[in-house]
């Protein structure tokens, strides 16, 4: 007898499917996220229960609020990483960083780059940073992959919505805020994060995970299912750009 009930799909609560969360704020005391140690491991933990269980790190290096280093961010992702170990932890963390794009931004000083020479910048959500095409050329002549984080959140592209489309043709890569799906970040970012989805525009997809309310928000979304039915069968390559032991030694 044929049935005349659908079969409803089955509720996806995790975050497996995407793996690995490559863009944070969850290393200790670097900048506007994590603020200690503790905090740093209670954040990952909870992450890592969601389905995440590798993790590349991207403090800011903003030279005005966060002038962090190679140096410095090297230390703290070696704290984490013995403290992870000692509590018998397989979950794997590496670092890159979030370089702000302005005035003080210079690529010939070390860079801390995310495996395999990728580069994470932002820019203002004032304002386009100038030269924007130039940084992101000149870059990419050094041998880097520019990943943009979050370009749903700059506000003076949603009316250029052109803009994008120029930043892939020069090769850039895209990175989804995870809870910019949700409407976290206001009406306006969900409407643009819709269309760069529907035209296949993003790469990647991270938390951007700062503190214990973006984490709160985010296990709402994941819980309930309705992350993974809007966007868990999209092709985002986190996996099969990252995820790889030799990134996380």
């Amino acid at each position: 007898m044929l049935s005349f009930f659908k079969t409803k799909p089955p509720l996806v609560a995790d975050l497996t499917w995407l793996g690995v969360d490559l863009h944070s704020h969850l290393l200790p005391g670097l900048d506007d996220g994590a603020p200690d140690l503790e905090t740093s491991l209670f954040l990952i933990k909870k992450l890592n229960e969601l389905g995440f269980s590798k993790f590349i790190c991207t403090p800011h290096i903003f030279k005005e609020l966060y002038p962090n280093t190679p140096a410095s961010i090297g230390a703290a992702l070696a704290t984490v990483k013995e403290s992870l170990k000692k509590a018998g932890s397989n979950i794997k963390v590496a670092a890159g960083a979030e370089y702000m794009i302005d005035g003080d931004f210079n690529m010939d000083e070390p860079l801390q780059l995310m495996p395999d020479n990728y580069i994470l910048i932002e820019m203002s959500y004032l304002s386009e940073a100038p030269h924007i095409e130039q940084t992101v050329f000149d870059l990419q002549i050094k041998g880097y992959t520019v990943i943009l984080a979050h370009p749903e959140r700059y506000n003076f592209y949603h009316k250029s919505l052109s803009r994008y489309q120029r930043f892939k043709d020069m090769g850039c890569l895209f990175q989804l805020n995870l809870l910019s799906v949700t409407g976290y970040y206001g009406k306006e970012v969900k409407l643009v994060t819709d269309y760069l989805l529907k035209n296949k525009l993003y790469d990647l997809a991270a938390t951007d995970l700062h503190h214990e309310k973006h984490l709160k928000a985010l296990e709402h979304s994941v819980k309930n299912g309705e992350l993974f039915k809007q966007i868990g069968n999209y092709p985002f390559k986190n996996q099969k750009l990252f995820d790889n032991n030799n990134n996380f030694t």
